[in-house]
This record gives structure tokens, C-alpha cells and sequence, in this order.
């Protein structure tokens, strides 16, 4: 097998791990506050990125202050704030419809890079952030008009919200005066997640775990090392294997990966709306991987994924 096939299949196994996010933060949700869970979480992975970085002798040199408070906004907001919104918004709603929301992310993002920091890039960008966005309405409308009592705004509005946390982390990486290796930054926001989270829930965090229940815990430990650890290898171990734009093509099987595994583990029914939906979000994903961008692709972060740029979700 050569080299751009063995990319392949790491990226797609990336994908995977970042789809079943939603699953795992749906049986966290049900024994575990947000907060508790979003600790929990950190405290597990932020140890092992620490025995990376010493087995790679990777180091760790932040540019100045201002990177500094960069790096600390980035943590609140795509470390904790994304991780808590997820799951509470899980709380609510069902991981098919929040994984078709996470797929608005690569739109999201895009159309924020160019409001904010006047990035060129493709007109496609509006016309497939206005689709995935139709396709989440659509099974939106769907789901509702079917009565399932189960789902509420709330949790789709809290969904979205760590998708804006999600892309104002990117907005701000590309704001860093010098950009951190991919296992560098994946240490630092395990570790600000740890030390944003961990004071909140110090003082209910025995309790809690003792109260939860098996599903939530094993949840925490699957979320803490396949999807944080095992899902950032693998996605940098396949995009350094091929281009950035075939790259950015297979965060299409997030969505796809996350409705199957609902289905397959949660008994999520794939709903005409849910799969109609699905349909328009992956082809905004691929709309935007597809497209020819004006500018060359940088060499800090292959291809930006859902959820992480240096971390997984």
C-alpha cells in the first residue's frame, strides 16, 4: 500500500473518531455535569501529551505575551467552550442532529476568516455555508414535525454555540505570530482545558463520578483517548501524506460517521429529513474541499478539521 493510500486511511479513520464524538458526549451527558465531564476528559489525555512531547522532544516556545493571551483564548473558548456546549447541547438533542450542526463548522469558519481577517477565497464559500446551513434546517424541521419529544432548541442552539466556540478558535490560531506543532498545541489546550475546568469541579468531581454510572465514565476515558489522542495522530499522520485540499475532503465523513454510529449504538432512526439533510451537508464539505482556493495552502495546518487545528475534538 503506498503512501497517499495509508493518508487516506488515517484521515478517514480521523473522521470516524471525530463523528463519534457525539455519541460518546451523548452517554456523557447522562450521568455527567458538562463541566465534571469536560475535566474528567483533560485530566486523562493532558498526561499522555505529556509523555509524547518527551518522547518526540518536542518543546514548547510561546512568542511573547501576546501569543500568550492568544493561546489562553483559544483553550477557553475551542478546549472548554466547545467541549461543554457539546455536551450539554447532548443533553437535549440527538447526536444525528449534532453532528449534522458540527458539519456547518468548515463553512462557519470560512466565512469568518474572510469577515474578520479580509481572507480571499472562493465564492463557493457563501454558496456552501448557505447549504450545510439549509441542510441542518431541513432535518431540523424534519425531527420536530415528527413529534420526537426528546429534542429541544436548547440543545441545537447550544450544538451551534460550540461550533462559534470551534471557529473562534481557529480565527484565532491564525492570529498566533507563530504558529505551535500540531502535539505542542494539542499539550497546551488539554492543559488550559484542565486548569479552566478543573476549579469548578473540584468540588462536586467525587460525587459526581461515584453518581454517574458506567456509560458515562467509560464515555469520558473513549472521548479522552480515541478521538483527543489517538484521532490527533491520526489525522496529522495522514495529512502529511497528502495535500491539504484532498485532506480538507474527508472531514465530509464526520457527519456521515456520526449519524451511523448513532444509529448504530444510540438506535437514532435515519429519518427522510435527517438523511436529506445529511446529503446537503457533506456536499457543502465537499463543496469546500473541492474548490480551488486564490491563495496557495499554507504549511501550518494541513487541512483544518472539525474540532481541532493541533487537538481533536
Amino acid at each position: 500500500m503506498n503512501r497517499q493510500y495509508i493518508g487516506r486511511l488515517y484521515l478517514a479513520l480521523a473522521m470516524i473518531t471525530v463523528g463519534s464524538t457525539t455519541v460518546a458526549s451523548k452517554l456523557i451527558g447522562q450521568g455527567l455535569s458538562p463541566v465534571v465531564a469536560t475535566a474528567l476528559r483533560f485530566s486523562l489525555a493532558f498526561p499522555i501529551f505529556l509523555v509524547l512531547m518527551r518522547l518526540t522532544r518536542s518543546k514548547l516556545t510561546i512568542a511573547g505575551w501576546r501569543d500568550g493571551l492568544l493561546l489562553l483564548a483559544q483553550g477557553a473558548a475551542g478546549s472548554v467552550g466547545y467541549s461543554i456546549l457539546l455536551i450539554g447541547g447532548l443533553q437535549h438533542t440527538t447526536a444525528t442532529d449534532a453532528g449534522l450542526i458540527l458539519g456547518l463548522l468548515p463553512g462557519a469558519s470560512a466565512l469568518l476568516s474572510m469577515t474578520f481577517l479580509r481572507e480571499r477565497t472562493s465564492r463557493l464559500v457563501p454558496v456552501a455555508a448557505g447549504l450545510a446551513t439549509l441542510g441542518v434546517l431541513l432535518a431540523s424541521v424534519g425531527t420536530i414535525s415528527s413529534g420526537a419529544a426528546h429534542r429541544t432548541l436548547e440543545g441545537d442552539v447550544m450544538v451551534f454555540g460550540a461550533v462559534v466556540c470551534e471557529s473562534a478558535f481557529i480565527l484565532l490560531n491564525k492570529r498566533l505570530r507563530q504558529p505551535l506543532a500540531p502535539l505542542v498545541q494539542s499539550t497546551v489546550m488539554s492543559g488550559l482545558g484542565l486548569c479552566l475546568t478543573l476549579p469548578f469541579a473540584a468540588s462536586t468531581l467525587k460525587h459526581d463520578v461515584q453518581m454517574a454510572g458506567s456509560e458515562p465514565l467509560l464515555g469520558v476515558l473513549y472521548y479522552a483517548i480515541v478521538p483527543t489522542v489517538a484521532g490527533f495522530w491520526l489525522w496529522y499522520a495522514g495529512s502529511s501524506r497528502v495535500s491539504g485540499s484532498e485532506a480538507a475532503v474527508f472531514t465530509a465523513l464526520a457527519p456521515l460517521s456520526s449519524a451511523a454510529l448513532a444509529y448504530l449504538f444510540l438506535h437514532e432512526p435515519p429519518t427522510p429529513a435527517r438523511v436529506a439533510g445529511l446529503i446537503l451537508v457533506v456536499s457543502a464539505i465537499l463543496l469546500l474541499g473541492l474548490k480551488k482556493p486564490f491563495e496557495k495552502d499554507r504549511r501550518q495546518d494541513p487541512a483544518r478539521v472539525p474540532g481541532e487545528s493541533g487537538r481533536q475534538c
